[in-house]
């Protein structure tokens, strides 16, 4: 298997994380990703940064299919112009939840239509607040390739006691698109489980469908989705127990399956049946050949990348992938996954190789046999 691996984004005394949490977009060889940027404090707990200063997204663009990158401050508007989809990485007077509740613009608000989500320059971010009850989301569109960020645009909340929402979504026409979000729990807690909404008007009205997956014992967060067919969708969840220290309870990834376009759902297999020390969210992707690509960071020894293969539409799946094992502490992962013109898979993640180095991002350049 070939397998190179470059730096994306690494700056000394910075912190740089969880693709997973914004989004990567291609257009032929050009593609961006979206991470988050902190300051790194080593020795700070599970996560080697420091709450007292600024979270901001940046992002990376390259134009040779991932080989070479270039990296600055995402220009997305938020209330404020704080950081987003990361107050819990910051002390409350620095969150974005601040901004708006002092009415900083600018302010999410419902989207007025009219987006064409099958635009050739086309991308969506999803974002947020923080985790838990209360927490607000958004999103924004690009008809540019991501140079500008039109937005932001609120989601309601569904009925939930909160939506935190990262980037996942299923364009099906000019008009029509899914999301893919998760719900708070009622009482202050995260990932009570994952939903599904859908307009079909341009983003004028985002309903609820249906519930994917929901859980009173687990938590279930951070959902990526593919279409199979037109009928069929594969949706996989990070999973973990939710009562026990968060380093040490039981954590793995589930697979779901509708065979009805989202109306209901099944769960189908565990493709990860251990995500290593606090989880990682799936990466997963329809491969050109027809085959489904799951991959993921392991966060235990050894620290690990990996991906696994279903040649069977998700059923089964092949022996597990190892991208590399060279990690240097259970601080790595929250993959973004595509797949280039070519057939080469790029897979963007969080690593480190130390636990008292900075985190930066990287890239794997791979292909599968």
């Amino acid at each position: 298997m070939e397998i190179e691996h470059v730096t994306v984004y690494r700056e000394e005394g910075k912190f740089a994380g969880w693709p997973a949490n914004y989004g990567m977009w291609a257009w032929g060889d050009e593609i961006v990703v979206s991470f988050t940027q902190c300051t790194h404090l080593a020795r700070a707990g599970f996560h080697a940064r420091t709450h007292e200063l600024p979270a901001y997204p940046l992002q990376s663009r390259s134009l040779d299919g991932g080989r070479t990158w270039t990296t600055l401050r995402t220009p997305a508007p938020s209330p404020g112009q704080r950081g987003f989809s990361a107050d819990e990485h910051m002390v409350p007077d620095l969150r974005v939840a601040k901004a708006i509740a002092m009415k900083m613009e600018p302010l999410p608000r419902p989207c007025p239509g009219g987006i064409n989500f099958t635009h050739p320059d086309f991308a969506l971010m999803c974002a947020r607040t923080g985790l838990g009850t209360g927490t607000t989301a958004w999103f924004y569109t690009s008809l540019d390739r991501a140079h500008t960020w039109q937005g932001p645009y609120s989601f309601s909340m569904f009925g939930q006691p909160g939506i935190e929402a990262r980037t996942d979504y299923i364009v099906n026409s000019p008009d029509d698109c899914m999301f893919f979000l998760t719900a708070a729990r009622d009482n202050g807690d995260e990932g009570a489980g994952v939903l599904m909404a859908q307009t079909t008007d341009g983003g004028a009205t985002i309903n609820f469908v249906s519930w994917v997956g929901t859980s009173p014992d687990n938590h279930m967060i951070m959902p990526s989705s593919v279409r199979l067919d037109e009928k069929t969708l594969l949706t996989a969840i990070r999973c973990n127990v939710a009562v026990g220290e968060f380093e040490e309870v039981p954590t793995w990834i589930d697979l779901f399956e509708s065979t009805d376009n989202g109306t209901t759902w099944h769960h189908l297999n565990r493709p990860v049946p251990d995500a290593g020390s606090g989880g990682n969210p799936p990466a997963m992707i329809k491969l050109h050949d027809g085959r489904v690509c799951l991959t993921y960071g392991y966060r235990a020894a050894p620290f690990s990348i990996c991906a696994r293969l279903s040649d069977d539409g998700g059923k089964t799946w092949g022996e597990v992938i190892h991208l590399r094992d060279d990690g240097g502490s259970s601080d790595l992962g929250y993959p973004r996954t595509l797949q280039r013109p070519d057939g080469t898979i790029v897979t963007t993640y969080y690593f480190n190789e130390h636990p008292d180095t900075e985190r930066y991002i990287a890239a794997t350049l791979w292909r599968p046999s």
